[in-house]
């Protein structure tokens, strides 16, 4: 398998949410805050800090070369699951905290991306992990946590309200729109109602949250950290969900695939 000219874009839109996010790695010399949780004392923080920062770097960069692209897939596919296991135990210790739920969902809709790319560009085979089986397990795995993040709009309304535009009326019923319309995206995938315009609204709606969002806030505050660190991490959140989209097939193009395994069809002569 492979990507087709349709799907470069979104490959394009993750490789370089990578690549920002890893630049403020490097800069700052630290993770990226409070979506990868690092405690102060863990032993060479700062170096293990910049390895990450590093990898991001390179695999964002090998994405866009085909020289490297399959190295970049497996290398990046391993690092996003390094990252989701290391959110499992606050799963384990606090699964009624919503929050927790919110924080693993946005690495799960990262590793989702991450594992589409090295379905199709990993060069392995490996049952229910690469080709076909992979790229639709890792759909599955994307609809999903999709529930948990648009649930967290509606349990923290406040916190979404503060993150909407002063400028857009009805602040409180975009925070529970737009809520209901992940929930709604995830289940639409999950359950194959109109799977791939569901994919691609949530892909639209992580985007425009950080057009919206964050980078109104980089613009007033350039020399700020957290505006920088949460504008790249919803870009990258948005790449991998548009990675996902770009590989849900659509009722007229599962058509044309079962026309193209069965073959031609034989010509009929009419009177």
């Amino acid at each position: 398998m492979q990507i087709t000219r349709e799907q470069q874009p979104s490959l394009t839109l993750f490789a370089a949410g990578m690549i920002g996010l890893g630049a403020v790695g490097l800069i700052y010399g630290d993770f990226a805050m409070g979506w990868q949780p690092v405690a102060p004392w863990f032993p060479a923080r700062r170096a293990l800090a910049y390895l990450a920062a590093v990898v991001m770097l390179v695999g964002g960069f090998g994405l866009l070369f085909q020289a490297t692209v399959r190295w970049a897939a497996r290398l990046l596919f391993a690092y996003c699951i390094v990252w989701a296991l290391l959110k499992v135990p606050a799963l384990v210790v606090a699964p009624q905290i919503e929050g927790v739920w919110l924080g693993f969902g946005e690495l799960a809709v990262l590793l989702a991306g991450a594992w589409t790319l090295f379905a199709l560009l990993g060069g392995l085979d490996w049952k229910f992990v690469s080709g076909e089986e992979g790229v639709r397990a890792a759909r599955y795995f994307f609809a999903v946590f999709l529930i948990p993040i648009g649930l967290s709009h509606i349990m923290y309304v406040k916190e979404t309200i503060a993150l909407v535009p002063a400028w857009l009326p009805y602040r409180m019923g975009w925070a529970y729109l737009t809520g209901a319309g992940q929930i709604a995206c995830g289940l639409g995938v999950l359950l194959g109602v109109l799977p791939r315009v569901a994919a691609m609204t949530e892909a639209a709606m992580i985007s425009i949250f950080g057009l919206l969002v964050w980078l109104p806030r980089v613009l007033a505050a350039p020399n700020q950290r957290l505006p920088w660190t949460a504008f790249w991490i919803t870009w990258v959140i948005a790449g991998a969900a548009w990675v996902v989209a770009a590989n849900v097939d659509s009722p007229s193009w599962q058509i044309r695939r079962r026309r193209e395994s069965l073959g031609p069809l034989p010509m009929v002569a009419h009177k």
